[in-house]
């Protein structure tokens, strides 16, 4: 298969002892050390109160992941394409619908069964960002980052318009937990451009392998990394956020792996029009 590449220009991160990416970014690079704590996810300052109301945590994650990457990459997030990759769906509201079955009174809150939905998220997402551009939903258990991020680079490269890929998983409470264990949240997010710019942070060439995930050299962080689906975005991520050139190969089917090849690029301090493109030479 032929690599397909793409340029990055933003990026979202909320995870355990990861709260944003500016903090992810020093963390990930060993300029920090990394301290475990459960992962802080915030309201949804973009929504209407009452629809601020009924999201449930899988919905905030999407959203503020995603809302970072598109201030990240300077972009009106109204103007994005997205991609929502999921493992699962909101398991909270899906133990509580599965005890109302289970009990006499079988009414079913109208607010648990829209947030129980697997493309609950985009739908908020369309009302917080006022995004009327389409936007696809994609699961593959463990494998849902990266199928979300061949979706979007596809997406960038048929269409040649930018794509925001948000992908988050949180966990199940007990006893679904016994089935599939997520011990703590965890959301990234990318902006995905077709021609490179001045706040590109790197191009990546994306195509299929058979070699091994990569793993990561902290044993904390690797635990992050298998604890969560969405998490497996971790490898890539480290290479963004040490701007160095890397190929990591990220988990997607038993016997298929996605690789990225990045090549890192020097970001301009102040952008003066996101709409400017231009190619910046990489380091």
């Amino acid at each position: 298969m032929k690599a397909t590449s793409v340029y990055i220009d933003g990026v979202g991160l909320i995870g355990p002892g990861l709260p944003n990416w500016p903090q992810a970014a020093q963390i990930l690079t060993g300029a920090c050390a990394y301290e475990h704590a459960p992962a802080v996810i915030p309201p949804p300052a973009a929504l209407p109160s009452a629809e601020r109301r009924r999201t449930s945590p899988m919905v905030k994650l999407a959203l503020a992941v995603g809302g970072e990457a598109a201030q990240d990459a300077q972009r009106d997030a109204a103007q994005l394409g997205a991609v929502f990759a999921a493992s699962g769906g909101d398991g909270e509201n899906c133990h509580a619908i599965c005890e109302m079955l289970a009990g006499e009174d079988r009414f079913i809150s109208p607010t648990r069964f829209h947030n129980s939905v697997h493309n609950a998220p985009s739908g908020y997402w369309g009302i917080a960002a006022h995004a009327m551009a389409a936007s696809n939903v994609i699961c593959a258990y463990d494998g849902s980052f990266a199928a979300g991020l061949l979706e979007s680079v596809c997406q960038v490269a048929v269409d040649a318009r930018d794509s925001l890929l948000i992908a988050s998983d949180i966990g199940y409470p007990h006893p679904l937990s016994g089935a599939r264990s997520i011990r703590d949240a965890f959301g990234a997010a990318l902006v995905l451009a077709p021609e490179a710019g001045t706040g590109t942070l790197a191009r990546i060439d994306v195509q299929l392998t058979d070699a091994q995930a990569t793993i990561l050299s902290s044993p904390a962080l690797e635990a992050v990394r298998l604890d969560n689906p969405a998490a497996r975005a971790l490898p890539l991520l480290e290479a963004l956020a040490a701007r160095r050139a890397a190929t990591v190969v990220l988990d997607y089917l038993d016997d298929l792996r996605v690789r990225v090849d990045v090549t890192p690029f020097t970001r301009v301090a102040s952008v003066t029009s996101v709409d400017t493109r231009r190619e910046p030479s990489p380091q």
